[in-house]
């Protein structure tokens, strides 16, 4: 969606030619009677050979740039309207995204955030006060607030002492409070809390902005609850631009009684032939998937696929079998 409107963009890259082997970008619309309708702006298949586009001086030298990037990243775009807000709305579309991993989340981000005293700033302390019950405050601090053990007596310190670096210094100044006493944040808080610290300007940032937040493994060395809260503040009828995409392995999130709609929830399934992504709303009420239905009980049922079947019995077996015959050369 760019400014009330609804585009459609699929790209296929082949990793081994290292190639864009297929591009499209059309703009899609709703007729009288609620119809969607696909005007293509762009088409470039470079297998089949078809080659469009809404521009027709482009048209003509598609199938002649070079595959190695997308098309609009290959072309002077400011001389052709469509494509020039093509690319327009893709590195619009691009620049609203962020990407993080709940076990390597950059804390620098939150800290940006703390430095400038404002409501975002005011709206991230809230969020990180009401995650952990017992913490009174979170904040950044001035450098004059953090004791430095420099040495005993009057003796002046060696100035490489303070030779550290500002991004060190930042996090430095990340101090909680829990029942009036002050502690560095990244020193005494909890793994989940520091993590929460961390995420915490991402989401906010994400709702206040309408950005798109892509976070692997949300469900990481933090409380359920505070998973299916943070879940709750994007799937809530208040957010009306943001939107998370999530990975998780929690089954307790797969809930369409009270989170989410069945076209929501996605599976990937392993095999030995490949990997496959399909949707909960692949599975109709003839299959015995309504909105009504538990759906952990069927996904634990092995139902809807997607289940892992590890056999570590074997590995139990093999390491008893080693043992038992270990004691039998002794003897």
């Amino acid at each position: 969606m760019s400014s009330g409107r609804k585009f459609s963009y699929d790209l296929k890259y082949d990793a081994e030619k290292e190639e864009y082997i297929y591009e499209s970008f059309s703009e899609i619309f709703k007729d009288q009677y609620n119809n969607e309708k696909e005007v293509c702006w762009l088409k470039k298949d470079t297998v089949s050979e078809v080659y469009e586009c809404i521009d027709e001086s482009v048209q003509t030298m598609i199938s002649v740039v070079s595959k190695n990037n997308l098309l609009c990243y290959v072309v002077d775009t400011s001389k052709f309207e469509h494509i020039n807000e093509m690319k327009q709305i893709l590195v619009g579309f691009a620049e609203k995204i962020d990407i993080i991993n709940m076990n390597n989340i950059p804390m620098q981000h939150t800290i940006e955030l703390m430095k400038n005293k404002n409501q975002l700033q005011q709206k991230v302390v809230e969020f990180i006060k009401n995650a952990d019950l017992y913490m009174d405050n979170f904040e950044y601090v001035d450098m004059d607030k953090i004791q430095l053990k420099t040495g005993e007596g009057d003796e002046k310190p060696d100035e490489k002492v303070l030779d550290i670096p500002e991004n060190i210094m930042d996090q430095i100044r990340l101090v909680s409070t829990y029942k009036g006493v002050h502690v560095p944040s990244m020193m005494f808080d909890s793994t989940g809390t520091k993590k929460i610290a961390a995420i915490a300007s991402y989401v906010i940032e994400a709702l206040e902005q309408g950005r798109i937040l892509v976070v692997d493994e949300l469900d990481s060395s933090i409380h359920f609850k505070l998973t299916r809260a943070i879940v709750a503040m994007f799937n809530n009828e208040l957010n009306t631009s943001a939107q998370m995409i999530f990975t998780v392995h929690d089954i307790n999130l797969m809930d369409c009684k009270r989170m989410f709609r069945k076209e929501q929830i996605w599976f990937v399934h392993k095999d030995e032939e490949g990997v496959y992504v399909y949707s909960l709303a692949d599975f109709t009420a003839q299959q015995g998937v309504r909105d009504t239905t538990d759906v952990m009980e069927k996904y634990r049922k092995g139902a809807l696929g997607a289940l892992p079947d590890p056999e570590l019995i074997n590995s139990l077996l093999s390491i008893k079998g080693d043992v038992k015959g270990d004691d039998a050369d002794a003897k």
